[in-house]
């Protein structure tokens, strides 16, 4: 694992434990990257009540239970779609904080147009925040570990404010 994406990891781990708070994630073009970095620190338990990978359709309905309706007027990949899945991702999981990332990771774009690289990132939870993220580089991995980095750095921030 990337020692910065540990790192990260580790931060976010020592905020949530010290506010005595948990944590719920839904992921998707990082692949568990995510997840990976927030279970490999000790004591994990204290914080993290799970995670999952949502790469379809299939499993945003399976997993999270959102809707067709839910999904009226809305894309994967948006700004709007992170908050909702990070809403429901924390609200299924009954947790304080719920963090979601969705994109491209590459090499080629997704089917709604947006190019390798895109990614939206949300937290959800006492404090709200969502970013869009754009790498320009069609290197699926580096991608993968950028959205990862980001999204915790972005959850790290709201965790401090």
């Amino acid at each position: 694992m990337d020692p910065s994406l540990t790192a990260l990891g580790a931060a976010v781990a020592a905020l949530l434990k010290q506010r005595k708070e948990t944590l719920a994630v839904a992921e998707s073009s990082a692949g568990g990257l995510i997840n990976a970095a927030l279970v490999a620190e000790p004591g994990a338990s204290a914080y993290y009540l799970g995670g999952c990978i949502v790469y379809t359709g299939a499993s945003r309905s399976g997993l999270l239970g959102i809707t067709t309706e839910q999904m009226t007027g809305m894309r994967s990949a948006s700004e709007p779609y992170a908050k909702l899945v990070a809403w429901r991702v924390r609200e299924k999981l009954g947790a304080t904080w719920g963090l979601c990332e969705t994109g491209a990771a590459g090499p080629s774009g997704n089917r709604y147009g947006d190019a390798a690289g895109h990614a939206c990132l949300a937290v959800s939870g006492p404090v709200d925040a969502v970013i869009t993220l754009e790498t320009a580089s069609a290197d699926r991995e580096a991608n993968m570990w950028t959205f990862a980095r980001r999204a915790l750095e972005l959850l790290e921030s709201c965790l401090r404010r």
